[in-house]
């Protein structure tokens, strides 16, 4: 089954942790719902993502959005905006971000390591040059 049949969502892979109730999910999900573009390239059963919040409403809540995808190195997106619905986005924002990051780490074009590698220097291409001359003159 490819990634397109069943592409991961937040309202498919979001489960709540600490300090959120299943009351608390939906209008998590609706916040998160720009997540799902970004998502969509992985298999939902091979994603999933929690968000939990310490001291919920008090001074210093923390909010912590996990998401884990098959094959990839968990990521840990935390905010410690005193409002409920700022921290949520930052963690929503901060996570997009993440992802594309590491879309882009995993496409040799945007890697500047491969490109580096795949071109000539100019100490390769003086001594192909030198061998075009030898063989010219042969």
């Amino acid at each position: 089954m490819s990634a397109v049949a069943n592409p991961a969502t937040v309202a498919e892979c979001l489960r709540v942790g600490a300090g959120f109730s299943q009351g608390d999910r939906n209008w998590i999900a609706e916040q998160f719902a720009t997540l799902d573009a970004r998502l969509a390239g992985f298999h939902a059963d091979a994603t999933e993502l929690e968000v939990s919040v310490k001291d919920r409403e008090a001074r210093g809540q923390k909010v912590t959005l996990e998401c884990w995808i098959a094959g990839r190195q968990k990521i840990v997106t935390t905010s410690a905006e005193e409002d409920l619905h700022a921290a949520l986005n930052d963690v929503r924002d901060d996570l997009r971000r993440r992802l594309n990051d590491a879309k882009t780490r995993q496409e040799p074009r945007h890697n500047k390591h491969l490109r580096d590698v795949s071109q000539p220097t100019a100490e390769t291409a003086a001594d192909a040059d030198a061998e075009r001359v030898d063989a010219e003159t042969a």
